[in-house]
This record gives C-alpha cells, structure tokens and sequence, in this order.
C-alpha cells in the first residue's frame, strides 16, 4: 500500500488530537485540542463548541498547540488544567487553561493569557457556539451587561448583522422545564449568526466589532476571561444520551431536480493531456468556470483554453466577469474576444473588483454589451465572496437570472470536525437567500474546501514560506473526508433547490485528479502522479444522472452518516457516507423502492485502487445485495463511501 490510512483519511500523515471524554453530572462533553465540544444534555446538543481564539490582523485563526494537560476525571465531575501556545509569522501568546465540571451540570472554562511578543490582533477571546440546527428560531434570554434582561430568539432566518449586543449572559429551555445559561466574564461580547459564513452556529465573542481593529498587544500584555455554563432545573430524571444504535437512512417520496453540477477550470495545469481529459468525460460537467479579470488584458488565452477543454467534455461555460470602472471599454473589448474565440457560454456572473455584491449598474453595462453574443445566456449578479455579503447587501430587484455566492467550510475553523458540522448551514442558506432572490435561480460557486481569498484582510497576506502550501490549499481534498464532505454538500443544496453548484477545479491539488506531473509539494500534499482523488468517483457517480432527480432522504444523526438517492429513467442509485472517523453502521430503509442493488465501496480498503486505476474500478462488477424493505444494516468503515444501484 503506497498511501497510509491517515493520507486516505485525511491527505496527511500528521498525527490527530486525541479527545477526551467527560460527564458533569447530567452533561456529556469532549475535551480535544484546548477546546470543549460537543455538550449535551441527553442527546440535545446545549453548545457546539467553546474555545479560546487568537486572530491576526487579517482574521486568520493562529493554530493551537495544548501542552502539559493535568487531569483529575471521576464518573460525574472533572478537572483539567493545560497550557496553549498560538504561534505563526511573530505571533507568540500563550495561555494557561482551566475546565472543571461539577456533577451539579457547572461548567467552569477560565483562562489566563500573556502576549511573549509584540502584535497586531483582531481578537483574542472566548468564543461560544451555539448550534444553529438545533436551536434556530428557539426562545432565549439575554442579560446585558448593564444588568438589563431581554428577550430574544436564535434566528431561524440568518439574520445579516449582529444577534445580540452587550451580553453578560444567555440562557435557553434545553428541555421543559431545563435551562442552560451561559455566563460570561472579562469583556464585552456579542452574538452573530455564523450561518452567513457557512458555520453551522451562533458565534458569541469578544471584543465587539465596533471597538477599532487591529489593536496592537504588547509583549507582557495579559488576557484573562471566564465562561461558565450551569444547567437550572430538575434534571434527576434525565439520563444519558442513548447508547449508539444503528443509524436510520430513510427515502422519502418527495423528489427535486439534481442542480447543474460543474468545475472551475484548473488554476495551475494550463493544459490539460488526453488522459485527463477523458477521466474528466466520466464526470459529464454541465459547466466549467472560467474567471475573467477584464482590467487585465491577457485573459484571451485563459478564455481560449478554458473553451477547448469545455468543448472537449461537451460542456458549457460559467465565465465570471471582474469589472472596474471602466467596465464599459472592458464589455466592448470582451465582446470582440467572444466572437474571435467563441466560446460556449451558458452564464455570465457579474463582479466589480471594489463591491463584495453586485450592484445594478455593473449588471446592465454587462447585459447590454454582452446579451447579443448568446441570447439565450443567464446574467448573474451575487458575490464572489460569501453569503454574508449578499444577504447585507441585497441583489438588484429585477433583471436578474441568478443569484450566486461562494461556500467553504472553514471560515473560522479547520479542524475535521468543523467541516462536517458545518453541513449542517448549507440548507438555510440557501432557504434564506430563497426569500429575498424571489425566485430567481440560486447559483453556489465555487464551492472550496478552504477560502480561495481574504475579503477581510487589513493588510497583504504573507506569502507561503518555502516549503509550504499555498494559504488556499488542503491537502484534505486528495483524501476520503474530501468526498464525504462532498456528497454531503451536494445532498444539501440539492434538497434545498439549488440550481446549480460548481465545485473545486478539474485537475491539480484544488481539483478532482492530480496532474500528471504530480504534486508540487509532496511533502505537504501527498498525492500520487496521474492518480485521481477519491471525490473523483462521486462526481462520477452523480454525474451519470445529470438531469436527473433527487429522491428526499433522511438520516437520523446527520453528522455521523448522509445518503444522497438520484433517480433518473427508471434507475435509482443510493450513495452512503460514513461521516466521522470511527465505524458506522447504516440501517437503510428504501420502503417501496425496494430490490436488489449492485454495491461498490471507496474506503481505506479500496481507496488507492480506486484512486491509481480509476477505469479498471468503475468497470469492475459490485457485489449483489438485497436491501430489505423495512431497513437492511450497512457497515462503513470511516469515511467510507457506498454506492447502492437498482438491479
């Protein structure tokens, strides 16, 4: 085997934290990393997460280093104590931890920090998640911290500023008659709807964002702030969360069209040979991307080339167009490019490079100068950037056909966990920006594993040193999370009507398949020459029902296991993804679509086959099983991918 189990994994050899699990009283909880996640009460999750962040100047997370944890752990109480280091690029602040649970449900996290050099912040401070699908549209109650208390509520629609201000403390109902307050001590905090970045949460932080940023800490400057949670109510009756038992994916009747599902063109392999090519026909794209910056004039042959490759996999184009005040001299010259290379251009999305969401203007000059080469051709309008952006400025009310913005999952955080959490935002994005694109069709594009640009910077990004990835490079997209993660995304803009989603780049280490060159840095990016990623077979899955159906399934712990069902002339193929790191077993309950179905699994077992002999994979016969009507148990092993076709 040439690819370790954790590069199949993960893309990386790096060893994983190690989590520790923990009971205060009538809560349940994990400790990883400097950090708690995960606290329930039975199985009702109170709070996804509560950690200490240290942001650059730019709002970049400085990782996390724990060190010399102390631990005293009985069956209903606990106490930890570690220290943490955040170091990168001159950043140095380390600070000592504290979390103790009481069997009462207290929970108690303190931390004392000091600066061991000069920098600039953004933020340096607690940060409590709240988890969006579990409290979205719930009452609270909120203390400011003058002392005053107000009610409030999660919003169920993502709210475009901030939820809360001022807050001292927040407490809910967690189960009648059960409440959980958060109290918080050492600044001054509020709450935004992190939905609008992709998270699936409500973020509370400190400082607020109206105090002036960046601030400078000096060497010897300190931090100390306090969070604690205590449950209020009769809780003898609660027991724990129920042991782990089969995991139900269940279809229902309900079907919605599959959306357009393409790929960015390749960002670093220019020329793409005829075995790439042909591996990139089995996908059957319906488009590809293709940025344009229309200030910069030697895009013709980026244009000329992405037009090739569309025509040779019998696709379509997405162009994004970047305008700059001078956009109607840039359409005029644009348009005589389009009739020289003519390409087959199915969208046009329209950008300025100094508004992070499209105006009016930018679209009519676009419209008008470009709607005579392909009358039958969408205009879009959106953001590059991410749906905070559209839903704080809204599209233009009429003469639009799309609506778009882009996705990642790790705004904020990169861990594993937080990508698969953070599924869970997909949908109600998509039902928000529903209600003010009034019917027009919604575009996601591009869809990364990682931010391909800083909107938020307040300085110039530092290069990569030597040696080291570029800032907008995972080596998890070469790995078997890239392509559970993946079908989960699919499968939840696909239940929510998306029109159309475009993912990653066709070749290369943003893309489906690695060049034939191989990687770049195979230290950091371990992939394999000519080899294709595992999301390649999803794509490739999916793809062989462009224009089909999406059969509504539903799976009864989201964040452990997802099934995404395509119909399409009579067939039907159900795909299973194992989404964690540990075993699953998966009850699949198909009701009246019951049969036999042909299976075929990528996983650590056959991951690298199907990854260096993709053809020979695909063409080779599953295994036959019956899937009862009332639920049959699957086994997965971790991030396993199933595919289910209807004999």
């Amino acid at each position: 085997m040439t690819l370790s189990r954790n590069i199949l994994y993960y893309g990386s050899d790096v060893p994983q934290p190690e989590p520790i699990a923990l009971r205060a009283g009538p809560l349940s909880l994990i400790f990883i990393a400097g950090e708690i996640r995960n606290i329930r009460i039975g199985d009702r999750e109170i709070l996804r997460r509560v950690y200490v962040a240290v942001r650059d100047r730019n709002w970049r997370t400085v990782p996390t280093s724990l060190l010399n944890v102390h631990k005293t752990i009985s069956g209903e109480s606990f106490e930890l104590e570690f220290e943490v280091e955040h170091k990168r690029e001159g950043i140095d602040f380390c600070w000592r931890g504290s979390v103790g649970g009481r069997s009462d449900g207290t929970i108690a996290f303190t931390m004392e920090g000091c600066a061991k050099s000069t920098f600039w912040r953004n933020r340096i401070g607690f940060c409590v998640l709240h988890p969006s699908a579990e409290w979205a549209g719930t009452s609270c109650l909120v203390e400011t911290v003058d002392g005053n208390r107000m009610d409030g509520e999660f919003p169920r629609v993502i709210s475009p500023g901030k939820v809360f201000s001022r807050i001292r403390a927040i407490s809910h109902e967690v189960l009648p008659g059960v409440w959980a307050e958060v109290r918080l001590e050492g600044d001054t905090y509020e709450m935004e709807d992190q939905r609008n970045w992709g998270d699936a949460s409500y973020k509370t932080y400190c400082p607020p964002l109206n105090l002036p940023f960046p601030t400078e800490i000096y060497a010897g400057g300190t931090v100390a702030q306090a969070v604690k949670l205590m449950i209020q109510g009769d809780t003898s009756r609660i027991g724990s969360a129920p042991a782990d038992e089969p995991i139900v994916v269940e279809l229902r009747e309900k079907s919605i069209p599959l959306p357009r599902i393409g790929l960015g063109v390749s960002s670093g392999v220019k020329e793409l040979g005829a075995r790439s090519l042909d591996r990139l026909r089995h996908l059957c794209p319906s488009h590809l991307r293709v940025d344009l910056k229309l200030s910069y004039n030697g895009y013709e042959p980026r244009l000329q080339s992405a037009t090739e490759q569309a025509l040779a996999l019998g696709s379509v184009l997405e162009v994004s167009l970047f305008l700059t005040d001078s956009a109607q001299k840039e359409i005029t010259e644009l348009r005589a490019i389009l009739d020289r290379v003519r390409p087959p251009v199915d969208t046009f999305l329209v950008f300025h490079v100094a508004e992070k969401s499209t105006t009016q203007k930018w679209r009519d000059i676009a419209r008008s100068g470009l709607s005579g080469y392909n009358p039958a051709a969408l205009f879009g309008v959106g953001t590059d950037a991410y749906f905070a952006e559209l839903n704080r400025s809204k599209p233009p009310a009429f003469g639009i056909d799309v609506v778009s913005f882009s996705l990642n999952p790790q705004v904020h955080l990169a861990d594993h966990a937080n990508l698969i959490e953070n599924l869970q935002a997909q949908t109600p994005m998509m039902e928000s920006a529903h209600q003010f694109a009034r019917g027009v069709k919604l575009a996601v594009t591009p869809i990364t594993l990682r931010p391909r640009s800083n909107p938020d910077a307040t300085s110039i990004e530092s290069p990569p040193a030597d040696g080291e990835l570029p800032l907008h490079i995972d080596p998890r997209q070469m790995s078997l999370l890239c392509a559970v993660w993946t079908m989960g995304s699919i499968k939840s803009l696909a239940e929510a009507e998306t029109y159309s989603a475009t993912f990653y780049e066709t070749v290369g280490w943003g893309g489906v398949m690695e060049a034939e060159g191989g990687s770049p840095l195979p230290a950091r990016f371990p992939s394999l020459p000519g080899y294709v990623f595992p999301v390649y077979h999803l794509f490739a899955d999916i793809g062989e029902f462009q224009g089909g159906k999406v059969v509504v399934c539903e799976s009864s712990s989201p964040l452990k296991a997802q099934g995404l069902v395509l119909s399409k002339n009579g067939g039907l193929r159900i795909i299973l993804a194992n989404l964690t790191s540990e075993p699953q077993v998966i009850r699949l309950r198909t009701h009246a679509h019951a049969r036999t179905f042909q299976v075929k699994i990528v996983d650590e077992h056959t991951g690298e086959w199907a990854m260096s002999s993709p053809e020979a994979f695909r063409a080779a016969a599953g295994e036959l099983m019956a899937i009862e009507e009332e639920g049959t148990a699957l086994h997965l092993s971790p991030f396993a991918m199933m595919r289910l076709d209807r004999i």
